[in-house]
């Protein structure tokens, strides 16, 4: 059984790098790809490594976190795909992980703990955050952001105040992972819909937090007459809790881990054929927004050789949506200004 799992993740890994290589404009010819994981020894991080070690884009693998990941890195090295992987431990080494990176992704912070408020969990990993962006505009400032380190609809507006300080802000290149959102919309809507999983989209708009997260199940494909009103208010709110569920399934000891790690892999794949010239990538994503009178909001992108080649708008919403887009402004808007409060005064 164990060598037939292991033939079926090899012949995958073959199949994606042989699609690639067809769809590639230079027949063969795969750019060299630098990806950097800051947090790499995490319970994201370390799933999320494996990922993307798989990934046939990428030929340089920096994992980077403060302590641990040498022994991250020796394993996820052993793995029989092209990526050369290098550990970094201590902040002595941060910005050797990021010097020619392509794209950093970070899933850095700490989880929630008993006792801790979620304000101390906000300036924790606000601050965490705020380092790491520091460093980024030092040592890599071209390379493309996946912001994975919650709160999202906090951390990349501060994100994008530490670029601004730094004069490197591209609002092109600064994302905001909100793909496990549109995995769990595909997922429970594919469950309760009677269709493919693999087949379906779902768009999600919105942030990535809560009531700010808003699936566009009118906007589903396959679509079907098979929900009824109560079914889509009932997706929208499992979507919505999501998070929730995973850490009640765990009794309070572990979070949605290794789905965020899939859900960032996902993402960081669709940059690296966007930065490749593959044609036509469209996911989900938190960027910089004038889709609604927000500064931020995660809406359908079109993704490209510079990052962010087209924002595109929200479509035709039902009643039970265009309620939700306004439920939603406050509290994302007041997210939004937490977070550039927070890089302006510390």
């Amino acid at each position: 059984m164990r060598t037939s799992l292991l033939r079926s993740v090899e012949s995958a890994v073959k199949r994606s790098r042989s699609a690639h290589l067809r769809r590639s404009f230079h027949a063969g010819a795969v750019p060299e790809r630098k990806v950097a994981i800051l947090g790499a020894a995490g319970g994201i991080g370390q799933p999320l490594s494996l990922l993307m070690k798989l990934n046939p884009l990428v030929t340089r693998l920096a994992l980077y976190d403060i302590a641990g990941t040498p022994g991250v890195a020796a394993d996820v090295s052993h793995i029989n795909t092209p990526a050369e992987v290098a550990g970094y431990a201590s902040e002595e080494q941060l910005g050797k992980a990021l010097e020619g990176s392509d794209l950093v992704i970070i899933p850095a912070g700490v989880p929630r703990k008993p006792g801790m408020t979620r304000d101390d969990l906000f300036n924790i990993n606000a601050g965490i955050v705020k380092s790491l962006c520091t460093a980024i505009a030092k040592y890599c400032p071209n390379a493309l952001v996946n912001m994975i380190s919650n709160p999202v609809n906090s951390t990349v507006p501060i994100a994008s105040e530490v670029f601004k300080k730094a004069g490197t802000y591209d609002a092109k290149k600064l994302f905001g992972v909100t793909t496990l959102d549109v995995v769990r919309a595909k997922t429970f809507y594919a469950g309760k819909a009677k269709v493919p999983v693999s087949e379906v989209n779902v768009p999600v708009v919105g942030g990535h937090a809560g009531i700010t997260i808003l699936p566009l199940f009118s906007q589903a494909t396959p679509s079907t007459n098979a929900l009824s009103e109560e079914d889509i208010h009932a997706l929208t709110k499992r979507t919505q809790d999501g998070g929730t569920e995973v850490v009640e399934a765990k009794a309070g000891k572990g979070s949605a881990t290794l789905s965020m790690a899939y859900a960032g892999a996902v993402f960081a794949d669709a940059c690296l054929k966007g930065l490749n010239g593959v044609p036509d990538i469209v996911e989900c994503s938190f960027v910089q927004s004038t889709v609604t009178e927000l500064p931020f909001f995660a809406s359908k992108v079109r993704l490209g050789k510079n990052g962010v080649e087209e924002v595109l708008g929200l479509g035709p919403l039902s009643d039970f949506e265009k309620q939700g887009l306004e439920n939603l402004k406050a509290e994302l808007k007041s997210s939004i200004e937490k977070g550039i409060k927070f890089a302006k005064e510390n």
